[in-house]
């Protein structure tokens, strides 16, 4: 017996004085009563509705029944098969009903309720004999403040299967219960400027994100509890009332700034770790500086809705990708296995799609996978799924995984590096075998041809054991590698493309200082970022003509851009500074030390938090974590 499961059914016999074998009938409060709680918890149902709404289209057929009680166990409200209803009301899961352990005994609510964590419970963990026949999985929902608020739980009467076979159903609840979460936090801090942060910037838009709000003045007013799990704190109140300079090496004037341009991402670096983290800045603004321009010469841009899919499309005129488009080309029609590496935002899923299109495979299907955005409890019912009543929380019909809805088409494995060893293993053998075995199910042949790309060194994490180096060499038959945008030499022609494409049906112009800057930008998010940066420009301008004035700020307003650690862009000889001076002598001191910030720090006398503030003010490129 699980020690949570032993610990409540001690609760059950000393505390509560409860019997095993009574049948106790369930305590339901009257109607009022649940009114009133309902009332209670008004903006928590609604959202808990809509994501259950969500949930349960991924598990209909399976025999569950989805339920949210409140902090007490109380039913709140539940989404259950019509034709299954009279099945749950004589186990007595209605809405109203006190699950409680104190009422019911060990049970998913209840036994939640008290342990604070997504929980199992499986038929005979129950303590009472009378509800041996359901299988609960339940996770807590806490309020903004880190306050236990609900239970969600997805429970089924006489499903059968193995503890085990409830692990895909708990990762589903507990995956729904963060997400309410999430929409309670964004909720109650509405009107704040929100900083959606993660040390991986291909996360920052998904609910992996951590969130965190910040008042006018600069002070940090809450945390959700992702965003103390990414930056190693134990309390909210180490973060609570302390002001965002205190914590990242960023003003609160720069946030500002990043939150008129939600579709962009910046760089800090905690203060006390000197971690990096990535991050989109949301909320309202006021009294945001805006620069005015005199108006200058205008480039027109022709409408063209037109999205490059073609190879020749994304090649450009720039010599490097034009060599890239003429060997995908070559070797289209081919089973090659390519290997498409680039930093992130750089069209590597664009790149691949448009090379299926050029193959004859172009009819068939072209299916993307993201490796990195599927919880690694998911992934492998994700690509290889599932058959029928596989397990307890499966669709009735089963599900036809990825790799098989890829069959006679292309199977793109974006971001593989992600994808857990154990999982690797499995797809070696689909693509040496060509056929995949779903959970539960028999083997089916396929025909795919597959594609993948990190933005990882795959050779490198092979070196580490941290990839298979027979998956490896089964994958790696061409390598194409995409450059970053900053360094592609057809950037006013991909610029301009992009701003027509962006403007769908109608002409729009650009301003020639606009043009400029967005030539000379650094571009650290790559073409994802131009779009971004693009569309953003396009939805606030006037007139139709894109302005300075309509830029990002980071792009509008440029710190010194670094080409390596040690130099900056080369300048005329008689613009030394004071500040030159200072980059220069902090870069050598960084350099003598190995990144060691403490080290570095002692050295000037300054604390890191003044250290660090100094490197991103002077524009140094932090290349690995520092050393403390």
């Amino acid at each position: 017996m699980a020690p949570a499961v032993n610990g409540s059914w001690l609760r059950c016999l000393n505390e509560f004085k409860l019997d095993p074998v009574r049948d106790y009938q369930p305590l339901v409060c009257d109607h009022g009563h649940l009114v009133e709680l309902r009332a209670q918890h008004e903006d928590l149902v609604r959202i808990a509705r809509a994501e259950m709404d969500s949930l349960y289209e991924a598990i209909s057929g399976s025999g569950y029944a989805l339920l949210l009680a409140d902090a007490d166990g109380v039913i709140l409200c539940e989404k259950v098969d019509p034709a299954l209803e009279s099945l749950f009301d004589r186990a007595g899961l209605i809405v109203g009903a006190d699950w409680s352990e104190r009422s019911q005994g060990t049970n998913g609510i209840g036994t939640c309720v008290t342990e604070r964590h997504p929980i199992t419970i499986h038929e005979s963990d129950h303590f009472r004999s009378r509800h041996a026949s359901l299988s609960c999985s339940a996770a807590p929902v806490h309020d903004p403040e880190g306050r236990l608020i609900a239970i969600l739980d997805a429970s089924s009467v006489n499903g059968g299967g193995t503890r085990a076979s409830k692990l895909h159903t708990i990762a589903l609840v507990n995956a729904s219960a963060r997400a309410i979460e999430k929409c309670l936090f964004l909720r109650q801090h509405s009107g704040s400027m929100i900083v959606h942060v993660h040390d991986r910037p291909e996360f920052v838009d998904l609910s992996h994100h951590g969130a965190i709000a910040v008042n006018p003045g600069g002070t940090i007013l809450a945390a959700d509890a992702k965003s103390l799990e990414l930056l190693g704190r134990r309390d909210r109140q180490e973060l609570v009332g302390r002001s965002v300079m205190e914590v990242f090496d960023t003003t609160h004037e720069e946030l500002l700034r990043a939150t008129g341009e939600p579709r962009s991402l910046c760089e800090m670096v905690d203060t006390r770790l000197g971690k990096r983290y990535f991050a989109r800045v949301t909320g309202a603004v006021p009294g945001v500086p805006s620069l005015c321009m005199p108006r200058e010469s205008i480039q027109r841009v022709r409408a063209d809705g037109r999205v490059p899919v073609t190879l020749e499309d994304l090649a450009g005129g720039d010599p490097e990708m034009q060599r890239n488009a003429r060997n995908a080309r070559r070797i289209a029609d081919k089973n090659v296995p390519v290997v498409i590496r680039g930093p992130t935002g750089s069209g590597k899923e664009a790149f691949a799609k448009a090379l299926h299109l050029a193959s004859n495979r172009a009819r068939q299907p072209f299916i993307a996978v993201n490796c990195a955005a599927i919880p690694e409890s998911l992934i492998e019912s994700e690509l290889f799924g599932y058959a029928a009543g596989a397990f307890t929380g499966a669709r009735r019909e089963g599900m036809r995984g990825r790799i098989a809805q890829a069959h006679a088409g292309t199977l793109f494995l974006d971001e593989i590096g992600d994808m857990p060893l154990a999982l690797q293993t499995r797809l070696l053998r689909v693509l040496e075998e060509l056929e995949v075995v779903p959970l539960g199910g028999a083997p089916i042949k396929v025909d795919i041809r597959v594609m993948c790309a990190s933005h990882r060194n795959l050779a490198e994490m092979m070196a580490r054991g941290e990839f298979r180096e027979d998956l490896f060499y089964r994958l790696n038959g061409i390598c194409i590698d995409l450059p970053a945008l900053a360094a592609r030499r057809d950037r006013h022609a991909l610029i301009m493309r992009c701003v027509a494409q962006e403007a769908g049906a109608e002409d729009c112009s650009i301003e020639a200082a606009a043009l400029q800057r967005l030539l000379t930008h650094r571009w650290p998010g790559n073409i994802r970022e131009l779009r971004n940066a693009v569309r953003t420009a396009l939805a606030i301008c006037d007139e139709r003509v894109i302005r300075l004035r309509d830029l990002p700020a980071e792009i509008r307003r440029p710190r010194c851009e670094a080409t390596s650690l040690g130099r900056p862009e080369p300048r005329q000889p008689d613009a030394i500074s004071l500040a030159g001076a200072e980059r220069e002598a902090l870069v050598r001191v960084i350099e003598q030390n190995n990144w060691n910030m403490t080290s570095v720090a002692a050295h000037f006398r300054i604390s890191r938090n003044t250290l660090y503030r100094k490197i991103k003010r002077h524009g140094i490129r932090i290349t690995r974590y520092p050393q403390h």
